[in-house]
């Protein structure tokens, strides 16, 4: 988002949320992808129950954890960076 906000320097808010929308679109695939196949991995390590699934349970709960907080990321980091935008615009037009 920054390298995106550093070409344009966007001036009003139509763009910057047009800017953000943008460096959200080239991020949210890879991130996907990286999220999906180790939520799919660690699928068959939560709901073993055979041999060893006392050992693997404790370390795939923290990473399926993970994995879907960083899903909820995909979504929260692109709206607080627009606000965030969005406020230092409104500042700088007051000033």
């Amino acid at each position: 988002l920054d390298e995106i906000f550093r070409e344009r320097r966007p001036d009003s808010i139509k763009k910057i949320r047009e800017a953000v929308v943008e460096g959200a679109m080239k991020r949210v695939r890879p991130a996907l992808m990286t999220s999906a196949t180790t939520i799919l991995a660690l699928l068959p390590v939560l709901t073993s129950k055979g041999r060893g699934a006392d050992l693997m349970l404790p370390m795939a709960i923290p990473s399926f954890g993970g994995m879907i907080f960083a899903l909820i990321n995909i979504q929260l980091v692109p709206v607080l960076y627009c606000i965030k935008e969005e406020v230092r615009l409104r500042l700088r037009k007051k000033a």
